[in-house]
């Protein structure tokens, strides 16, 4: 998604050191490190085995060095400690899903396809899983999650259907709740854009994998992976995760927060990071027209001060 905009973002030097945080099948980070020389360093990170396995096939062909980690980006901190690294000139946070995880994996994640209802990027994590939630939470619990994570409209709706449909049989494959969704929020005629269930997967897979709480832990050390000139780049695919992405980087650039009437600051706070751009980049109408899944994309960046 957005590969020539996430390149040009990241403003890769030769010889620097890159971190693709959701390394996923390697797409991104096969393009960053075919920009990286000899001594440039590329290092990525995933919790899914499945599709480290398929990355480390692509990155075999790079020049560059590199380091492939089983980790969450949300360790990335001890990830780069470990590395004797002690910050980064680039890093990459991509919140989308992969083809491999949609297509491949089996788990769940597309409203396509008839697999078991699990949605756990990380194959062998303990949590529960999106069958156990929409089986036993209970009706405002499932609508809660629903509008929270997935700003769905319908979730009174699709919260009742789904404990309607639940007290007859358990919901434990992708293609019943896609289904049980379809059927109380058809599509209008003459279509749409998105499948009637997207939100509701949506919804189900960030709750499932923590993926709000992991992207606000993430943000808050963030600032302290780089040094001067550093770059984040971040892409998101909906309104729940860009905004606070948005946010955290608005709060870097902000200075001083003591009251006006302060004769001097008390505070200490100065800005630490700047914004690449001042508006989210977006795909172009090309882009959509060769890969729909790019459509909702939204590309921020930032700078080390």
């Amino acid at each position: 998604m957005l590969l020539n905009e996430v390149l040009i973002a990241l403003a890769v030097k030769k010889e620097g050191v890159y971190v693709d945080a959701t390394l996923g099948t390697g797409g991104h980070s096969v393009a960053i490190g075919g920009q990286l020389g000899d001594n440039g360093l590329l290092i990525g990170l995933d919790v899914d085995t499945g599709a480290i396995e398929l990355a480390n096939e692509r990155l075999k062909a790079l020049k560059c060095r590199y380091k492939v980690f089983n980790r969450s980006y949300v360790e990335l901190d001890s990830v780069l400690v470990d590395c004797g690294i002690d910050c980064a000139d680039g890093i990459l946070l991509d919140l989308g899903m992969s083809s491999f995880q949609l297509e491949g994996s089996g788990r769940g994640f597309s409203f396509l396809r008839d697999e078991p209802l699990d949605m756990r990027m990380n194959p062998v994590a303990k949590g529960p899983s999106a069958a156990d939630l929409v089986n036993t939470l209970r009706e405002d619990e499932l609508e809660d999650l629903l509008r929270r994570y997935g700003e769905e409209r319908r979730a009174k709706r699709i919260s009742r259907a789904i404990i309607r449909a639940r007290s007859k049989t358990p919901i434990q494959t992708s293609l019943q709740l896609a289904s049980l969704v379809s059927a109380v929020c058809p599509r209008p005629k003459g279509g749409m854009l998105k499948h009637p269930a997207t939100r509701t997967f949506q919804a189900l897979r960030i709750a499932v994998n923590r993926e709000l709480e992991n992207l606000q832990a993430f943000l808050k050390k963030a600032p302290d992976f780089f040094g001067p000139g550093g770059r984040l780049v971040i892409l998101s695919y909906h309104s729940v995760e860009d905004r606070i992405v948005k946010q955290a980087m608005v709060s870097w650039e902000k200075g001083c927060t003591c009251p006006p009437d302060f004769p001097r600051c008390v505070c200490g706070k100065r800005p630490v990071m700047r914004r690449v751009y001042r508006r989210a980049k977006r795909p172009t109408e090309d882009e959509k027209a060769r890969n729909p899944r790019s459509r909702s994309a939204i590309l921020r960046a930032a700078e080390r001060i």
